[in-house]
């Protein structure tokens, strides 16, 4: 943080301050009034807000735009910031500075290092889209995700949010797809409203707000877990007496060294111009969650990117690690990233949101059907899109929705999807009985749901919660195949409509035949009950909703003919993009299995097992030592050393089967052998000494900050 910003409160006004720095390194619509001529600003905005195409003829003003406007914020490089299919971003940092021929130097950056970068593609995943010696890859500018500034130690870097493809033009990042299911969602909404007889020429869009769960630990400890370092989570560790279970940590008051963090990390969001909003502790101690306002998708998913990146240099700055990883501790709860989106139609209206009248009203209905429709439909690919083996951890697990994808509404909403199917409906006292001419529906109240947090896909009011998502992971894919499933089922839904229209069918009759057609067909996937129980996974294999436990057989889902044909109808992959997606993520899994794997036998080989060994020798010792001295030792004591030598035995042949399994690269062997040996290691854990334990313990790391 810049050493000239205070924190607010410190003087009278300084709460004025956090409007003023809010923004301040974006080269936002704002600051480029100040450094554009209007002509080149009116296009550009016209590109960011509405959509429309890029004029090349600005380039060089804008690019000498943003240079003077980042050197005025000490920046001396830019680069082209971008989201490979790594799962994190990617840079290179270009400088500015160019040789004026006369000893001294120029600061320059044109339009088409703007426009256009090259950074070496085949050092990235790409599934086979790219050959290791085919190394030419391209960035191009995304405008309508603003450049930022990156502060260094030193000096700033200009970051400016691109797309990154091959040479052949095949998407090699997360956010082409993106943008183009953004498209597809766009035009399949579009069309909806004007049957709807909205003749506004507005763009439609989809919305994010992604709350991100977090862990803090302090870096002493994390140096000293070769577990963490290595995989970011616990391969070792035996949950506390007191963890989460008294439930006092949840929006508890926040501890002042935290708190610190917290405020460090707002100041830097803000002026990222991430509009960072609530902040508070999570359910596990040690464990916290920052939600921001809604945004427009693809910024929201940028912003979510950065959020990531600030969370871990700030808590380096406060001595803390951020854990990232989707289920850092064993027993406890795992981080998720729970997606709220929604849909802003081109009235300019959330069409999540029940209306002002019945013909608003039926407008939200038709949405909850399309979502439903698209769900039940689609629940593989979904499950799919969340799917790594840091997630195989959490998905139902303490606090996080099961594999099972079912859509929650409450039971009101509820109860209303199941009048459509009756073509009928009914007041809220039960009196009247309405034929439903979709004009006639019954007024719908703006919060008629609870909150269920079990449920992967729940209506919270105005919005859809997807909480499946997980705390490492990039939004993107989560919300390319969201936005594309939905496109999809609204251009199925629109198409009938459409038919009936031709043979003279009133709207209103049209529409209400469609929608009980669809929740007729698709209410199976509506549960509004305990997400958690065994009665309901046995209640959703009575229904055929699939329940996929491990990432293998979950991105099966990205490849199947059906996912494979709608991705490439609009044109949001092609068949060579999906199928290198599913290589990439497939051989990430298998990759991350193996490094856990062999840390984890390194670790017991190297740390625990000699710490076992050695306490056996203090046993012995202490046994012999009775003996000699004509003592007769207990049988509690004779015990102890006993199931210390099982145990130990046990760890030892638990890695050496470990090992054998990472040599024949045997993953379903892998996921054995490290739960045996952690039930081994977990046990010994409670009985050797603490000074002789090696790692550090879950209530050190939990509770000590």
């Amino acid at each position: 943080m810049s050493a000239d910003i205070k924190k607010p409160g410190t003087e009278a006004g300084e709460a004025n301050r956090v409007t003023e720095l809010f923004g301040e390194n974006v080269f936002s619509i704002k600051t480029m009034r100040n450094y554009l001529g209007e002509k080149a600003c009116n296009s550009l905005v016209a590109t960011i807000c509405q959509g429309h195409s890029l004029d090349p003829s600005i380039a060089d003003e804008v690019a000498d735009a943003m240079k003077t406007w980042a050197i005025s914020r000490g920046a001396t490089h830019f680069t082209h910031w971008f989201q490979p299919l790594t799962g994190a971003t990617a840079e290179k940092h270009e400088a500015f500075v160019v040789p004026d021929g006369n000893g001294g130097a120029l600061m320059q950056f044109s339009g088409k290092e703007l426009i256009q970068g090259e950074p070496d593609a085949s050092s990235f995943p790409s599934g086979g889209l790219r050959s290791t010696f085919e190394a030419r890859g391209y960035t191009a500018w995304d405008p309508t995700s603003p450049a930022f500034i990156k502060e260094g130690v030193n000096s700033a870097t200009l970051c400016i949010p691109t797309v990154f493809f091959g040479y052949h033009g095949e998407s090699l990042d997360k956010k082409v797809p993106l943008l183009r299911s953004m498209d597809a969602l766009s035009a399949q909404i579009d069309r909806l409203g004007r049957l709807f007889g909205i003749k506004t020429a507005a763009r439609a869009y989809a919305t994010l707000g992604p709350e991100q769960e977090y862990f803090l630990i302090d870096r002493e400890y994390f140096d000293a877990r070769l577990d963490l370092l290595q995989t970011g989570r616990t391969l070792f560790g035996r949950k506390p007496a007191k963890h989460q279970q008294m439930e006092d940590h949840y929006f508890g008051a926040i501890k002042n060294r935290v708190l610190s963090f917290m405020e460090d990390l707002d100041l830097e969001l803000w002026r990222l111009g991430i509009p960072a909003r609530t902040r508070h502790n999570e359910v596990c101690p040690a464990q916290f969650e920052i939600a921001p306002i809604f945004e427009e998708l693809n910024l929201a998913i940028d912003h979510n990117m950065l959020v990531m990146d600030t969370l871990r240099q700030v808590a380096e700055k406060h001595d803390f690690v951020c854990l990232l990883h989707e289920k850092p501790f064993a027993g406890v709860n795992g981080s998720g990233k729970h997606n709220n989106w929604s849909i802003c139609g081109p009235d300019g209206k959330n069409w999540l949101s029940p209306g002002s009248n019945p013909r608003e009203d039926a407008k939200f209905l038709t949405m909850i059907c399309v979502l439903m429709q698209a769900v039940d439909k689609h629940a593989d690919l979904l499950r799919a899109s969340v799917a790594s083996a840091r997630n195989d951890h959490r998905l139902g697990a303490n606090e996080a929705p099961p594999a099972i994808v079912s859509i929650f509404l409450g039971e009101e909403l509820t109860d209303v999807i199941a009048q459509l199917e009756k073509g009928e409906s009914r007041e809220k006292n039960g009196t009247a009985t309405l034929h439903l001419g979709v004009s006639s529906l019954p007024r719908l109240a703006k919060d008629m749901t609870d909150r269920n947090r079990t449920s992967p896909f729940a209506f919270t009011g105005n919005k859809f919660e997807f909480r499946a998502v997980g705390s490492n992971q990039s939004c993107a894919l989560p919300m390319t195949v969201l936005n594309t499933i939905v496109a999809e089922s609204l251009d199925q839904i629109c198409s009938r409509i459409e038919a009936e229209l031709a043979k003279g069918v009133a709207f209103n009759a049209a529409l209400q035949m469609v929608l009980a057609d669809i929740s007729h067909k698709h209410k199976r996937i509506l549960f509004n009950g305990d997400n958690y129980t065994a009665e309901w996974r046995k209640e959703a294999a009575r229904r055929g909703l699939p329940n996929i436990r491990a990432t293998p057989e979950a991105l099966k889902a990205l490849t199947k003919k059906e996912s494979v044909a709608m991705f490439e109808k609009y044109k949001v992959f092609s068949p060579r993009e999906i199928e290198s997606r599913y290589e990439v993520y497939l051989h990430e899994y298998l990759k991350t299995v193996q490094i856990e794997a062999q840390c984890a036998g390194t670790v017991a080989r190297t740390m625990i097992i000699p710490a076992a060994l050695e306490y056996q020798n203090r046993l012995g010792a202490t046994l012999t030592s009775l003996k000699t001295g004509g003592v007769k030792a207990s049988k509690s004591t004779r015990d102890l050393l006993s199931q210390v030598a099982r145990l130990t035995d046990d760890a030892l042949v638990a890695a050496l089967a470990l090992e054998k399994a990472v040599s024949a690269e045997s993953t379903d062997k892998m996921l054995t052998g490290m739960a045996a040996l952690r039930a081994a290691a977990d046990e010994l854990e409670g009985l050797v000494p603490h000074d002789l334990w090696p790692l550090p313990s879950y209530a050190e790391m939990l509770f000590m900050m």
